[in-house]
């Protein structure tokens, strides 16, 4: 699967049958990634360093509080664009994110309080505050789950690089949405600093957090 841009079979699934059986599983992982801030790289050799990847945006969170970029000023961030209604990739790279943010914190508890995970969604015709915010709770209590305005989420996605697009409408009104589907990492200055390996699994965020959060 080409997992920049997706690109399966049409159909309309909404989330909660999934996202809760994947849900599950993060409570019984273990994911023991990651070393000391002794072995640290110096973030000046960060993949993303100095890329204009991010910026402002103004979005819904789960009780329709205006959300701003901004807001996060000294926090390391985590941020996926998905949809709620995405079958197969979005659920499961925000489980690998969440386990691997749940490792990190079981290794450093202190350093993990100064992380932001946030899901923004690209499909804002069918994900409300209510529902971004139901599939952000399945997977933790810890996962922001943001929404917008079509021009807010166009607005945002373009400030972080992301590309997506509404796929063919079916005869029962369902659609699928294509899109990248990138886990980056931002620093306390809100400037990128590396992507997370989903792709390997939870225990690679892991250790991708432990290398670069101090």
């Amino acid at each position: 699967m080409n997992r920049n841009a997706m690109l399966n079979p049409l159909k309309s699934t909404p989330f909660p049958a999934f996202v809760l059986a994947l849900s599950i599983s993060l409570g019984l992982a273990a994911c023991s990634a990651g070393s000391g801030s002794s072995n640290q790289t110096p973030v000046s050799q960060a993949p993303l360093y100095g890329a204009t990847i991010g910026g402002p945006f103004t979005l819904t969170d789960k009780n329709d509080k205006t959300v701003h970029w901004s807001d996060f000023a000294g926090k390391y961030r985590i941020v996926y664009f998905g949809y709620t209604y995405c079958p197969d990739v979005c659920p499961t790279d925000v489980q690998r994110i969440m386990q691997g943010y749940r490792g990190f914190a079981d290794e450093h508890p202190m350093l993990a309080e100064k992380v932001q995970p946030m899901f923004i969604s690209i499909d804002p015709e069918r994900d409300t505050p209510k529902v971004v915010g139901e599939f952000a709770s399945a997977f933790s209590d810890k996962l922001l789950g943001l929404t917008g305005t079509p021009d807010q989420v166009k607005q945002a996605a373009d400030e972080f690089r992301v590309f997506y697009s509404k796929g063919p409408v079916s005869d029962g009104g369902g659609y699928l949405m294509q899109h990248s589907s990138i886990a980056y990492l931002f620093g306390p200055d809100g400037k990128p600093i590396a992507t997370l390996p989903t792709d390997k699994g939870a225990d690679a965020v892991t250790a991708e957090l432990a290398k670069w959060i101090r």
